[in-house]
């Protein structure tokens, strides 16, 4: 027998088979609940139970604490429903909601900084990708697993999807990519993917923070809203251990140069060594957020990166500078050996 679950504040309501997720159950039928990894590893379909029974499934202890379960939080993409259940979880806008497709694509080039490839696939001359800035694709493999990037270049620049892949030593997929893949190779891909994207429909300024690759979606959303002629102001601190991890610092200074007005850049090491003769920033990139800001009320905040860095601005951010919940979007990278033996 299925259950009901009820939406609040919208006042929406579904259907739930037997075996699927609140979060399987919304999308087959059109409520636009949010979400990211869709397994228990991102925090971002993260929902409070009104009433009702909730059995929530495995999941990292990242996404969801004893204590946010303790307050009645779950996760939408691993809980269950036990008859009728009320949530409280704010929904996305239907309004330009894109398909998910599984396609082919050609490596067409991998460039290679640092430590981070730049892959830059190719798409059938018949299809395209309609994304929207900051969302990710599920690569597919050919033993049957899936490793998610984030899209990095803007959505008015389809014919191509860009992905950051850093090298992890000892990760099975980044070492292909360092070592095996070359170009015109194929590949396939699921997307899009996510709900860290740019609400377009707000005129707040925009604060985005960025961690390593967690420039990677940072940078479609900044093309895309200049792209667009957004005069939303944006300002961007890019955190990174050394000089060399910020690995696309030049670009990002050239849009801080050809648009003083609208964008500034906030670099940040927290592990400057002495050949990098910084003189910039230094220590947590959050925390230069803080010294920085003492209101973020008017603020629309985009975080992608490491999840310690996410979560500590999430708390701080919302809880010191009185940032509205609803107002802080991310994107937490998990390694793949961190989604294992779950």
């Amino acid at each position: 027998m299925g259950s009901q679950v009820n939406v609040q504040p919208s006042g929406h309501a579904f259907s739930i088979e037997e075996q699927e997720t609140i979060l399987e159950a919304a999308l087959r039928q059109g409520v636009n609940l949010p979400y990211g990894c869709r397994n228990g590893a991102c925090g971002a379909c993260r929902g409070k139970v009104l009433s009702g029974e909730v059995r929530l499934g495995e999941h990292l202890p990242q996404a969801l604490s004893e204590a946010d379960q303790a307050q009645g939080y779950t996760l939408l993409c691993c809980a269950h429903a036990h008859g009728e259940v009320t949530i409280e979880v704010n929904e996305l806008s239907a309004e330009g909601e894109l398909p998910v497709k599984t396609l082919p694509c050609r490596v067409e080039r991998i460039e290679k900084i640092h430590d981070v490839a730049i892959l830059r696939l190719k798409l059938p001359a018949t299809e395209r990708l309609q994304f929207k800035a900051g969302q990710y694709i599920d690569i597919l493999l050919k033993d049957g697993n899936k490793r998610s990037f984030s899209i990095a270049n803007a959505p008015h620049d389809d014919a191509v999807i860009e992905l950051h892949i850093r090298h992890q030593a000892g990760g099975n997929f980044s070492e292909f990519v360092f070592n095996q893949l070359k170009e015109r190779d194929m590949m396939r891909f699921k997307g899009p993917l996510g709900a860290f994207y740019l609400r377009e429909d707000s005129d707040k300024p925009i604060l985005l923070l960025a961690s390593g690759t967690g420039f990677a979606p940072i940078k479609g959303i900044v093309e895309h809203a200049l792209h667009q002629g957004s005069k939303r102001p944006m300002v961007l601190y890019w955190g990174a251990r050394t000089r060399a991890d910020l690995y696309q610092l030049e670009l990002a200074e050239r849009w801080q140069a050809e648009h003083p007005e609208l964008f500034r850049l906030v670099a940040v090491l927290s592990e400057a060594r002495a050949d990098d003769a910084w003189s910039g920033r230094s220590g947590f990139v959050h925390q230069a957020v803080l010294d920085d800001f003492t209101d973020l009320s008017a603020y629309q905040v985009y975080a992608c990166g490491a999840p310690v860095m996410v979560e500590s601005a999430h708390r701080e951010f919302i809880g010191q500078r009185q940032l509205p919940e609803v107002e802080f979007f991310s994107d937490a990278f998990f390694l793949a050996k961190d989604m294992q033996n779950r």
